[in-house]
């Protein structure tokens, strides 16, 4: 079925504001796809009492991060840590699955890799989207959650405006790009999480020049792109560390990623979840793969020999300051080791500087408290939130869990047990509400 098919059923199907479903998901990312599956694969057991939903998402259609579907850019995950293999390893749901539907399947194999362009992942994301037939309100967003007594409300804006009551809320807002303090996007300055469309859009290039600013995958990702796209201009990549750093990504430092290591870090105490995430930030957050960082320095290299350069890489060095020109960016680029300064005419300055999170007060006013409760961690570990006040059912987190739940709370890597936890909890949620429902008639 299309998602126009799937939008435009969804209208008929939860449209009635009588319907109560069990779960409204607030987003419909790779997070709440895998929850959809989860909950697909759950109602088709006989004897299981089906679980209802219906999926808000702000998107016109399914996409994952399309500005940074860079050619050649890969997987920093296995294929195997896909949306269902490590919940149901028989399930249709698979890349292989995938792979297979597509007629590609032995051509994969014969790559000898576990890592996947990002381009095809996203072809297995939206196949995987369409295939599992969910509710899903595109192009619409939720702005409120209400409590009710036996449910929740929420409010919604868009293409499918009005209200949708569920006696669940699970949230997957994802990720909000983040700026530097000072920074205002505009035609010429940037997230690189809209790298295609506003390199599309941008206006006349005069200087030949872009600055990269950030010290992470997507930022060498980008810096090398520019590279190749770009063949007459210069691309200065700048960040405070001395250089690049690699990824961590070898078999024990990955054990972090494991499903087991989230009970594990959610049971320990705060000193040792804190010295956690410092030990092993590296396999995630301001690291590089080791073949792209070998790549740049190849490059910058080779130029350096032939007395052409055209890829300069900025290490211990900060952006001191951006000024839009009517004709471009007039960047100062400041060694804070040698107190060196280089002034650039840039015609775009694209800053990969990370993420925030969901903002969980904006969508639920009064029941949620940004401390932790007193009496326990903000999330249980089931990812249900402790909101301010007891309500009738839950509501679930899908990301903005690292302080509870540890690296894996806004990665794919855990994605196929989380939804398997979260509908685990919901279902039994729901047969005690049954079990009271019954005893009080």
């Amino acid at each position: 079925m299309t998602q126009a098919r799937v939008s435009a059923e969804n209208s008929r199907n939860i449209g009635a504001h009588d319907e109560i479903v069990d779960i409204v998901g607030i987003g419909f990312g790779p997070s709440n796809l895998g929850l959809a599956i989860a909950l697909r694969e759950r109602n088709a057991i006989p004897g299981n009492t089906p679980i209802t939903s219906t999926f808000v998402e702000s998107k016109p259609e399914f996409q994952w991060h399309p500005d940074m579907l860079l050619p050649g850019a890969t997987m920093q995950i296995s294929f195997l840590k896909d949306l269902v293999t490590q919940r149901n390893a028989a399930s249709d749901y698979s890349f292989l699955s995938f792979l297979h539907d597509s007629g590609r399947l032995p051509h994969f194999i014969n790559r000898q890799t576990f890592f996947p362009t990002r381009i095809e992942f996203h072809q297995y994301l939206a196949w995987a989207a369409d295939r599992v037939d969910a509710d899903v309100r595109y192009d619409t967003r939720a702005t409120k959650v209400i409590d009710h007594p036996d449910h929740f409300e929420v409010v919604l804006e868009g293409a499918h405006s009005g209200t949708v009551r569920a006696r669940n809320v699970v949230l997957a807002g994802g990720l909000t790009a983040r700026l530097p303090e000072g920074v205002c996007s505009s035609a010429r300055q940037f997230h690189n999480h809209a790298l295609l469309s506003r390199l599309a859009a941008l206006p006349e290039t005069t200087h030949d020049a872009f600055v990269v600013v950030g010290a992470g995958q997507s930022a060498a990702e980008v810096a090398h792109y520019l590279h190749e796209q770009y063949p007459g201009a210069d691309v200065h990549a700048v960040f405070g560390k001395y250089g690049y750093t690699p990824a961590d990504d070898s078999p024990y430092a990955n054990r972090i990623f494991d499903a087991e290591a989230v009970d594990d870090y959610y049971g320990s105490s705060a000193e040792m979840k804190a010295r956690m995430l410092s030990y092993h930030r590296g396999t995630n957050y301001s690291a590089v793969d080791l073949s792209l960082i070998e790549r740049l320095y190849e490059i910058e290299y080779a130029e350096r020999v032939a007395g052409a350069r055209r890829l300069f890489v900025h290490g211990g060095s900060a952006l001191a300051e951006a000024r839009e020109q009517p004709d471009g960016v007039s960047v100062r680029i400041e060694n804070r080791l040698t107190g060196a300064v280089e002034q650039i005419d840039a015609d775009a300055v694209v800053y990969a500087t990370g993420f925030t999170s969901m903002a969980l007060d904006a969508i639920l006013g009064d029941l949620y408290a940004a401390p932790a409760p007193v009496d326990g961690a903000r999330v249980t570990r089931d990812y249900r939130l402790r909101t301010t006040r007891p309500t009738a059912g839950g509501v679930y987190l899908q990301g903005g869990t690292e302080d509870t739940h540890g690296l894996t709370s806004s990665l794919l890597s855990n994605i196929a047990v989380r939804s398997a936890e979260i509908v685990d909890s919901i279902a039994a949620r729901l047969r005690t509400r049954e079990r009271e429902l019954v005893r009080s008639v």
